[in-house]
């Protein structure tokens, strides 16, 4: 007997913009029942590449064939009545409708063809949460009251609602914990066991070698690599292909000193600094030129501990001091002030303006520098932001494009460039490389290290050990809110920190 035919054939596929080739004869095949891994940097084509197989966008050129057979996805639609789903990485969900409204939106079960029978839909979102593992999420919940772990969950109930063979994730554990990465890779088991193949992005290459059976790597609109099997293949070949440098290049190099001064006073001091119920008590010092990285899961009082020194949230007890002067507590405005700046976790929620351009961005925080008598130079803020962005080596190099348009890399390089054009001392880093592509993260890391060199304190937060490990030069280990252990980064290794973050308990 033949061979059965690949669930999805894609031969050549191309597809350009104006002025962009974003897609150059790209191939991918994938098989029933297995978890196919597209791996590339920001801009590789991966985006544009899973819009052309959801119907999103018209090829160019090429052919798709499904279960053997050449097929046309002229729109969404078309694409999941053949079984194929896509679960974007900025989520469609509407916010204002109900779990189950958003589960069965544009095929609601109904009487007579009109009148929606609302007690059967939630049943069956029901139904699927449970077999998603979140029997905890209510279907009559309003969908924008839920975490966004719990609406990844609720847009996979909505893959499910139809008979799909076939899911693309883009991006899915970008805002889990490991808790939840765990159930994901349960659910998308208990998928690929019923037949069901996976599509699966990520930029966390220890995800493909624990999930994924096969491969494809893009680089600049072409596929350098078609099926390599994901456990197999080196972690240095898939950077190489990926990036084009080895990966002893991911991480820049410690200096071979201490950074920094010593005996110089702390720029940063953190004295008894405490929020009640989220962080218990903790001392650090922070001096110029040194990262200092803060490593624990999901949860763990990381994010809280930045934003209370920041002011964005206000301590219960301790202080936060600047050269040895205390800031007035939950103060954004005094923290800037006295040279404090935070790169956020959800960047484009919290950082970044985004229908604004990369001047605006930058500039944000220095507005009063190039405004005078209520007017605004804008000139000269155009100019200003420039330069910044320039140092900082943004691309595209135009201080007029939407934000928006850029890749996750270099709108946190915009964030970089705000907090350096406003001149700050101590730089906040929230989950500096979320959602930001192998060859992108080298260059951030370059960044930091080389702002720190010249004499920034930089704060770190990651939930990727070893990047925590790579960058900073001393770490602080939390669990459950409480400091467990602090050491050189050169004294850790991922399962020393990891014992620590799950089996560790506060010692002096």
């Amino acid at each position: 007997m033949a061979p059965a035919p690949p669930l999805l054939t894609m031969s050549h596929i191309t597809k350009s913009f104006p002025g962009v080739r974003a897609l150059d004869g790209v191939d991918l095949e994938v098989q029933p029942g297995e978890v196919h891994c597209l791996l590339g940097q920001n801009g590789a084509g991966k985006s544009t590449l899973i819009k052309v197989l959801a119907g999103a966008h018209r090829p160019d050129g090429g052919q798709i064939a499904w279960r053997g057979e050449s097929v046309v996805l002229g729109s969404p639609i078309a694409a999941m009545r053949l079984g194929i789903a896509t679960i974007y990485q900025e989520l469609d969900l509407v916010e204002d409708l109900s779990v189950a409204e958003n589960v069965y939106l544009g095929h609601e079960p109904t009487t007579a063809g009109f009148v929606v029978r609302t007690h059967q839909a939630r049943s069956a979102a029901a139904q699927l949460l449970r077999r998603l593992g979140h029997r905890e999420i209510d279907p009559a919940r309003r969908v924008g009251d839920l975490s966004a772990a719990q609406q990844q969950i609720v847009s996979m109930a909505r893959a499910l609602s139809h008979d799909v063979r076939l899911i693309v994730m883009d991006e899915p554990s970008a805002a889990l914990d490991p808790d939840e990465v765990d159930n994901l890779f349960r659910i998308v088991a208990d998928l690929t066991a019923d037949g069901v193949a996976v599509v699966y992005i990520s930029h966390r290459l220890e995800e493909i070698r624990r999930i994924g059976d096969r491969v494809t790597v893009l680089k600049d609109g072409r596929a350098v690599a078609v099926g390599l099997p994901a456990k197999d293949t080196p972690t240095r070949d898939i950077v190489a292909m990926m990036t084009g440098r080895n990966v002893e290049y991911v991480f820049p190099d410690r200096p071979a000193e201490p950074p920094g001064d010593l005996a110089a006073a702390p720029v940063l001091s953190v004295e008894g600094l405490g929020r009640d119920g989220e962080f218990a008590p903790l001392d650090l010092e922070l001096r110029p030129g040194e990262i200092v990285g803060l490593a624990g899961l999901v949860g763990s009082g990381r994010s809280e501990i930045l934003e209370t020194i920041y002011g964005a949230r206000r301590p219960s007890a301790g202080r936060v001091l600047v050269d040895g002067v205390p800031l007035r507590p939950g103060s954004v405005r005094a923290a800037v002030r006295a040279g404090i700046g935070l790169a956020p976790e959800e960047r484009k929620a919290q950082g970044l303006l985004m229908l604004e351009s990369v001047t605006r961005n930058v500039s944000l925080a220095t507005l009063s520098r190039f405004s005078a008598g209520g007017w605004l130079d804008r000139r000269a803020e155009r100019a200003e932001a420039h330069r910044a962005a320039r140092e900082l080596s943004m691309r595209p190099d135009d201080p007029d494009a939407r934000i928006r348009t850029l890749s996750g890399g270099n709108q946190q390089k915009a964030v970089l460039a705000r907090w350096l054009l406003r001149g700050c001392r101590v730089l906040l880093l929230d989950e500096p490389t979320r959602g930001v592509d192998v060859g992108a993260r080298a260059e951030l890391y370059a960044v930091i290290r080389r702002l720190a060199d010249e004499g920034l304190a930089v704060l770190l937060v990651s939930s990727e050990v070893p990047e925590v490990l790579g960058l900073a030069d001393r770490v602080l280990v939390l669990r459950e809110g409480s400091v467990v252990h602090t050491a050189p980064a050169r004294e850790l290794d991922e399962h020393r920190v990891l014992d620590l973050v799950m089996e560790g308990s506060p010692t002096a």
